[in-house]
């Protein structure tokens, strides 16, 4: 395929969109390679949380890996990559608010049983458990990428242009497909579950807890379910309730770049939802689990 070229070449607007894209690149790729070390090397995979921590790493890290082809896109104003290929960065850009959603969500669920119902959870929370719902969300989140690159393909003729079409795509006048609602309504959901959670666990904290309910941190706690929920309504929610306003101008790109910062601040969640994140191993072990 010949190269794609944006009509009016690189402006400021493209120019800084590069600039976010770049500064995510630079923070997020380090972060989130070491969190991910940390959480492989120095941590018991026997808690849940440990489990789903890995996969919101290496979400993050795949989305971190395909922002560079944007840097180059919106520097250049050139794309020489093919279209399959813008394709492919746009999916991975999708599996990211996806599977993040997913996996933050099953953190707090997770949470909400370690707490509320400690005793009766038990056989719930194990690794097993966590892996097998791991892969499931994984299996999903690349199943939607097959329909979805098929309408790419077939609806959008203009392959001159790459990321742009993400608007067009959404926006041009045809009946509006069913899997564009699929994302919104996902995000919505896991939304409604980590409100939910919330809720409940900030009643339990508020009563007093028996030493089999015993918390060791309740700040560091509701600072877990307080990133979760900033996470879906500062980056996940604008991004996916963007494709059902029906003439929305060229507003996706900036909600992309704000949606692709979370990358940058999922370790964050790592270090509160640990005791102590820098561990090793035998410690956390020897500490019956207390992750």
């Amino acid at each position: 395929m010949s190269n794609m070229t944006v009509e009016n070449g690189p402006d400021l607007r493209n120019t800084a969109y590069a600039v976010v894209f770049g500064s995510v690149t630079a923070l997020g790729f380090p972060l989130n390679a070491v969190s991910l070390w940390i959480l492989l090397c120095c941590h018991s995979h026997k808690s849940p949380s440990t489990v789903f921590m890995i996969h919101l790493a290496i979400s993050d890290l795949l989305l971190a890996f395909s922002l560079p082809l944007r840097v180059y896109f919106h520097a250049t104003g050139s794309w020489p990559f093919g279209f399959m290929t813008c394709i492919w960065i746009t999916m991975l850009f999708r599996n990211n608010i996806r599977s993040s959603s997913i996996f933050i969500t099953f953190i707090s669920v997770d949470r909400l049983l370690a707490v509320v119902y400690p005793l009766r959870s038990r056989h719930l929370r194990t690794s097993s458990n966590a892996w097998k719902a791991a892969v499931l969300a994984w299996v999903l989140v690349f199943g939607l990428n097959v329909p979805e690159s098929v309408e790419f393909s077939r609806f959008y003729s203009n392959k001159s242009r790459c990321f742009e079409f993400e608007d067009r795509f959404e926006f041009e006048d045809r009946p509006r497909s069913r899997m564009s609602c699929v994302q919104p309504v996902l995000v919505l959901s896991m939304l409604a579950v980590n409100v939910v959670s919330t809720v409940l666990v900030s009643r339990t904290l508020r009563r007093h807890l028996n030493d089999s309910a015993r918390v060791f941190n309740k700040v560091n706690v509701m600072l877990i379910f307080a990133m979760n929920l900033i996470m879906f309504i500062v980056f996940f929610l604008p991004v996916s309730l963007f494709i059902l306003f029906k003439k929305p101008g060229p507003a996706l790109t900036p909600l992309v770049c704000l949606a692709s910062v979370n990358c940058c601040l999922d370790p964050l969640l790592y270090y509160f939802s640990f005791d102590g994140f820098w561990k090793r191993k035998e410690d956390a072990d020897s500490s019956g689990g207390r992750e």
